[in-house]
């Protein structure tokens, strides 16, 4: 797997988190994030069942540029 780190919220200083990166085979995202409150998450259940596989993470507004970032990252070639 080859990860192409995009970058990580400019505010979050010694911390990891969030962050995104592009997989440059599959060109998935992967995005690190806090873990949503169980409020957001029984919401976001109403309109997409949450296997257990998967989970539900909350990004700030202010990592939008990073994710067009990686999106266009992830385009099609």
């Amino acid at each position: 797997m080859r990860l192409r780190f995009v970058g990580k919220d400019p505010e979050s200083g010694d911390h990891g988190c969030p962050a995104v990166w592009v997989d440059e085979d599959t060109k998935k995202l992967v995005i690190q994030g806090v873990t949503a409150n169980s409020d957001t998450v029984s919401r976001t259940v109403r309109d997409s069942p949450l296997p257990a596989h998967e989970s539900v993470v909350r990004l700030p507004q202010r990592m939008i540029p990073l994710l067009r970032e990686a999106l266009d990252g992830a385009e099609p070639e």
